[in-house]
């Protein structure tokens, strides 16, 4: 598993899907993965009245932005996205769009993906924006591996066999998440270690 290089690449506003992007860093890394943590180029001006945005980027500001590179330098890749209106930020979706030219290219085909995501309500769409990352990978030829039911995690996060979802709130999140994010790290390293 030592030579699986593995990109996170998430989108947070405020910081819910920044700390499961470094969730799945500290366990893809015991696993034995190089890792890559990037996120998506923010669109929106900072609402300084927003504190939890503003800490955000403040505990984030280290972290560079993803390019295309990250995903060509990649064997998998874990995207991370907050939900919105029952789909996937517009941050990622761009980022996601703007990868046409390494796709007809063929470079992205047999990438190992797996996709996680937030949002502020128990339902809202979290599934369905877990399936619309999903929907991208298929037109990219990657190789999804989704987190099932294959572990004790995935029903203590909520069950949700995409992949990992949480309901965040002011105070972190409603469910215990961290569990079930690491163990879809590591199964997502374990299958590219095998591929």
């Amino acid at each position: 598993m030592k030579n699986v290089k593995l990109a996170i690449v998430y989108y947070s506003q405020t910081g819910h899907n920044y700390q499961m992007a470094l969730w799945a860093k500290e366990a893809a890394e015991q696993a034995g993965a190089e890792v890559r943590l990037v996120k998506v180029k923010e669109l929106l001006e900072l609402n300084p009245e927003n504190p939890a945005w503003v800490k955000y980027l403040e505990d984030s500001k280290d972290v560079p932005e993803a390019t295309s590179e990250d995903l060509l330098w990649a064997d998998a890749i874990i995207f991370s996205s907050p939900t919105r209106f029952g789909n996937v930020a517009a941050q990622m979706k761009l980022f996601l769009d703007t990868q046409s030219k390494i796709w007809a290219e063929g470079k992205l085909t047999n990438k190992v993906v797996t996709a996680m995501t937030s949002a502020m309500n128990n339902h809202g769409g979290q599934e369905m924006t877990v399936q619309a990352i999903y929907t991208t990978m298929m037109h990219w030829g990657a190789i999804i591996v989704p987190v099932g039911y294959t572990g004790d995690a995935v029903y203590a996060a909520g069950g949700n066999p995409y992949g990992t979802s949480g309901t965040a709130t002011h105070e972190g999140f409603a469910n215990d998440l961290e569990g079930a994010v690491k163990h879809q790290a590591t199964r997502l390293v374990e299958v590219a270690g095998k591929l």
